[in-house]
């Protein structure tokens, strides 16, 4: 075995993805709007964008979403819905507590009733 083919234990790092700002991504939607027929492709080319990416900005920025980050949105409740959580899992506790307290009772009075027979 040659020591080229040999298995190379250096792992090659992940490439970074791209991020493009909202200034870039109307730019280049100005730019290909203003393209002559056969120029998009060069565009995109010297860009290193895909047709698909530009379909995406082109409507993002025909409802004037271009500029919006995406990512989850921000709730304003989440202390509450935390406090909520929180209460809920102390009554579960506490439901399950008393459930046992029940049961040991129920157990007991028919101990106590088959001695009184």
């Amino acid at each position: 075995m040659s020591e080229s083919s040999k298995w190379n234990p250096e792992v090659e790092p992940k490439p970074e993805r791209r991020r493009f700002t909202g200034e870039y991504k109307q730019r280049i939607v100005t730019e290909a709007e203003q393209c002559q027929h056969g120029e998009l492709g060069s565009l995109l080319r010297r860009e290193g964008l895909t047709y698909a990416q530009i379909g995406k900005w082109r409507s993002a920025a025909a409802e004037g979403k271009l500029d919006k980050k995406r990512g989850p949105v921000a709730n304003p409740n989440r202390a509450e819905m935390r406090r909520l959580e929180a209460e809920n899992a102390r009554l579960k506790r506490e439901l399950e507590r008393a459930a046992l307290i029940i049961d040991a009772q129920k157990k007991l009075a028919r101990l106590l009733e088959e001695e009184q027979s």
